[in-house]
């Protein structure tokens, strides 16, 4: 239980307005450290998940693309050229082959084209 700042101390004295004001100074500033530092890491930590998140969003966007656009391919050549389900399932692989290498492409995990020519 904290005593009351009318109440007098361990001492048996009544603290003076100085001795009050300093408390009430370091205090503040202990406060302001560590809402700073709170602030700090709070930051940190919600822009790197911010971050993930995003990059997340960002793969799993390149990989269903390129499926989506492979099955749309596959479907309009079978329409074409009565040729179902065969156009469908041959372009459905090749769509799901695209993705994976747009998603490694994106990620860093395998160079671009542009950069392999270059280097060999």
């Amino acid at each position: 239980m904290s005593p009351n700042e009318n109440e007098p101390d361990v001492r048996g004295a009544r603290p003076t307005e100085a001795e009050l004001s300093e408390r009430r100074n370091r205090l503040a500033r202990a406060l302001e450290e560590k809402t700073a530092q709170a602030e700090g890491q709070k930051s940190v930590s919600s822009s790197g998940t911010g971050q993930g998140f995003a990059q997340a969003m960002k793969l799993s966007t390149e990989f269903v693309a390129g499926v989506l656009v492979g099955a749309a391919i596959g479907w309009l050549i079978d329409k074409g050229f009565g040729t179902s389900p065969w156009g469908l399932i041959v372009f459905l692989l090749l769509g799901f082959v695209a993705g994976v290498l747009n998603v490694l492409r994106s990620a860093g995990l395998i160079a671009e084209q542009q950069d392999r020519t270059r280097d060999g």
